[in-house]
């Protein structure tokens, strides 16, 4: 049931003395961007009528078929709390449809749409819970972000220790004035690392939900002379960032990965849902670990996975089983890093899961012990794979994985290899640091 129709935006718009208003979209490699309307042309954008040059969007379109339209979901409205509360800023999340009133191929908007669809006709809803990390660092005299961290505080820390403590804080007031409810927040392990917790949504609202809370917590970050970044691995020898990504499937409002009679109380579905993870996720990690810095977090030593298993406890596993039963009952990837589009993320976790359900998947064994402590002969002798190493290594597995080039759909996909291919190509070519100080002395 829509919570808002256009007369309720109108008059919201009237009402609350909204001055500007925010047409958000995210493009293919998960950048939020916007068109902004004065408040005189609200009725043009509640009845799909503001274009968009989408040439000038890279993944999109040709210059010789630019012309794009925004078709605004109405139930994102809400009023941007960090903004001028006189003459105030909304913001409206949109879809991406092309002239003839068809959605366009290559809105990641669309492309979960399209996998949520193939769910909803098997009978399933979809939930999803993140859990996002991200580093608050110093900037410099022009206000330049530095990797200088704000603190020197650890996990769970709080002030004084935790200088980002207040910044964080107001980050969690604005969300709730969002909308969002706010479950925890706290200091992540590495300095300057932090955590915020929102509760767990349908798959659409979580993913814009992602999109929000990055723009919040960045603008905040700035406001209060920091630089937030959600970047996976931003420090050499500290712990980097990861989205750990809780999803559940419901069918007649009911937990269909809950079985009160199952092996650790989890259904078949569940099984062959996290069967189906574990097969495609070397698939879609181009897409949930989209950098080349995704894969300098992926290493062993700093909590983030890299080898191919699950646990109903462990959490040296790729993915776990958290405790709650019943209703709460879910299945946690911890790989996600936040720098990824959420949109493409959960249409691949879900287009994997709902492959390894229609097919009977059965998950490999149980792994309990701490794999970081195992050797490779010990890892190989139980069958633990590992994720790709690299982003080009990443790249084509992608490739090869004709269930999430499927699901995602044949422009996103076409268009995301070139990007990617792209940049890697420029890191293959630049010099670093890290070789000047290995390199320039000794030859």
């Amino acid at each position: 049931m829509p919570k808002y129709t256009k007369e309720d935006i109108i008059n919201l718009v009237r009402d609350e003395d909204i001055k500007f208003i925010r047409l958000q979209f995210t493009d293919i490699f998960g950048q939020l961007k916007n068109v902004a309307i004065m408040a005189s042309q609200i009725e043009k954008a509640v009845n799909n009528q503001i274009m968009l040059d989408g040439s000038s969007i890279e993944g999109f379109v040709r210059i010789e078929e630019s012309d794009q339209y925004l078709y605004p979901d109405l139930d994102t409205f809400t009023i941007l709390p960090w903004r001028p509360q006189h003459g105030r800023v909304a913001r409206l999340i949109c879809d991406i449809y092309n002239p003839d009133g068809t959605p366009f191929v290559g809105d990641p908007r669309g492309a979960l749409k399209r996998v949520l669809k193939k769910a909803a006709d098997m009978g399933y809803t979809f939930n999803v819970g993140p859990e996002c990390e991200f580093f608050l660092f110093q900037t410099d005299d022009e206000g330049r972000p530095t990797t200088k961290t704000n603190d020197e505080a650890g996990y769970f820390d709080l002030g004084p220790l935790d200088h980002g403590e207040s910044t964080r804080r107001e980050a969690c007031l604005s969300l709730e004035t969002m909308g969002f409810e706010i479950e925890a927040s706290h200091h992540e392990v590495a300095a300057g690392q932090h955590e915020i917790d929102f509760k767990y949504a349908d798959a659409l609202t979580a993913a814009d939900n992602i999109m929000t809370f990055k723009l919040a917590v960045k603008t905040i970050a700035q406001k209060n002379g920091l630089h937030a970044t959600f970047m996976p691995k931003p420090i050499y020898g500290i712990s980097g960032s990861g989205m750990h990504t809780n999803m559940s499937l419901f069918k007649d409002g009911e937990n269909i990965f809950f079985d009160p009679n199952g092996e650790k109380k989890l259904s078949k579905e569940a099984y062959s849902f996290i069967a189906g993870i574990l097969y495609h996720v070397r698939g879609m990690a181009a897409i949930t670990n989209p950098l080349i810095n995704s894969y300098k977090r992926l290493v062993p030593g700093y909590e983030a996975p890299c080898y191919i298993s699950w646990s109903s406890s462990n959490r040296s596993a790729l993915i776990r089983i958290p405790s709650s039963r019943g209703k709460s009952t879910r299945v946690e990837l911890r790989s996600p890093d936040p720098a990824c589009n959420p949109y493409l993320t959960i249409a691949a976790c879900l287009a994997a899961g709902l492959d390894g359900i229609e097919k009977n998947m059965t998950p490999p064994a149980e792994i309990t012990d701490n794999i970081f402590e195992m050797s490779s002969e010990e890892r190989e002798e139980k069958n633990i794979g590992n994720l790709p190493g690299s982003l080009h290594e990443a790249i084509a597995e992608f490739e090869n994985d004709e269930v999430i080039k499927e699901a995602l759909g044949d422009h996103i996909v076409t268009q995301y290899i070139a990007g990617k291919n792209r940049e890697c190509e420029e890191y293959n070519t630049r010099v670093s640091s890290w070789e000047i100080e290995k390199y320039i002395f000794s030859y």
